[in-house]
């Protein structure tokens, strides 16, 4: 669907001073789909095997769709496992993902290339080969998983847990949040939306960072950031049956006032482990003098 794109000569274009606008860069925030075509190009290998034993008789069909089968789940893992990595990586604090994606991807493409390989050449040693080379070639191409959790020395479990309960449903209201805007059609409000993304995903990062800051971000990630979802939601609803600018000029208010508050909680939290920071040393300052140790 064509969108409409607003700027300084648009017929509705705004007259924002640039005293006034925003500090944020346009591309902060900005993500590459972790997804590429190399791993979408593995989709084509299941579908030409299965393509090639419809003419195979019955055995030979069932064994090829079984190996496009293998092919097709090892993909759809592989992407799977790619996103779980970027978002593995995108963090300083993170667990390591609960299924190794990337290694049964590379374990079922092997699978599924030694099934194809027995369909031309029946016997042990072509397939296993054949198999073997594949899944090696897997792993040196997109590598494995991450193995070990990252940052989580010192940091109480269960308080993690609780954090990312906490992040889980602030990233759903977030998601939701996304799919309304889009229902309004317009394409100056989806980057409003994105930039007040941007700044609550900076408080998520901060919790996660550190568990203590869960209790004061609490409200904010959770009832402040559902009101926002279903304000969008009806925004949404509003402005793609009547166009009502005053309903958009609200909107964006609203989104404007939320993203300052989110700052300043955000900015308070990082002052407090500051804080926090100063003490310790000051504490082991204390403790070294004590010592006999000259700083």
């Amino acid at each position: 669907m064509a969108q409409r794109f607003g700027g300084k000569y648009s017929p509705d274009g705004s007259t924002v001073t640039p005293e006034d606008r925003p500090e944020t860069p346009a591309f902060k925030g900005a993500k590459v789909d972790p997804v590429g075509a190399r791993s979408n190009v593995l989709f084509v290998p299941p579908i030409v095997l299965a393509a090639m034993s419809l003419n195979d008789g019955a055995i030979g069909l069932a064994t090829g769709l079984v190996g496009a089968g293998a092919l097709l789940l090892g993909a759809w893992l592989l992407r799977d496992g790619l996103k779980a990595q970027a978002a593995y990586d995108e963090r300083r604090v993170a667990r390591r993902p609960g299924i190794p994606r990337k290694i049964f991807a590379a374990v079922l493409c092997g699978i599924g290339t030694a099934i194809a390989v027995y369909k031309g050449e029946p016997g042990f040693a072509a397939p296993v080969i054949f198999g073997l080379a594949a899944t090696a070639l897997h792993i040196g191409a997109f590598g494995l998983d991450p193995l070990k959790d990252k940052g989580m020395e010192g940091i109480d479990t269960f308080q993690q847990d609780r954090v990312a309960r906490v992040v889980d449903d602030a990233e759903a209201h977030l998601a939701a949040m996304s799919d309304a805007i889009k229902r309004a059609g317009d394409r100056q409000v989806e980057a409003r939306v994105e930039r007040f993304q941007i700044k609550v995903r900076e408080m998520i990062r901060t919790v996660e960072e550190d568990p203590r800051d869960l209790s004061g971000a609490r409200k904010f990630l959770g009832v402040y950031l559902m009101g926002a979802k279903d304000a969008a939601a009806k925004f949404a609803d509003v402005f793609s049956r009547t166009q009502d600018r005053g309903a958009k000029s609200d909107f964006m208010m609203l989104l404007t006032d939320l993203e300052e508050s989110f700052g300043k909680k955000t900015e308070k939290l990082l002052l407090d482990n500051n804080a926090d920071l100063t003490v310790e040393i000051e504490v082991l300052r204390d403790r070294l003098q004590r010592e006999g140790v000259r700083l």
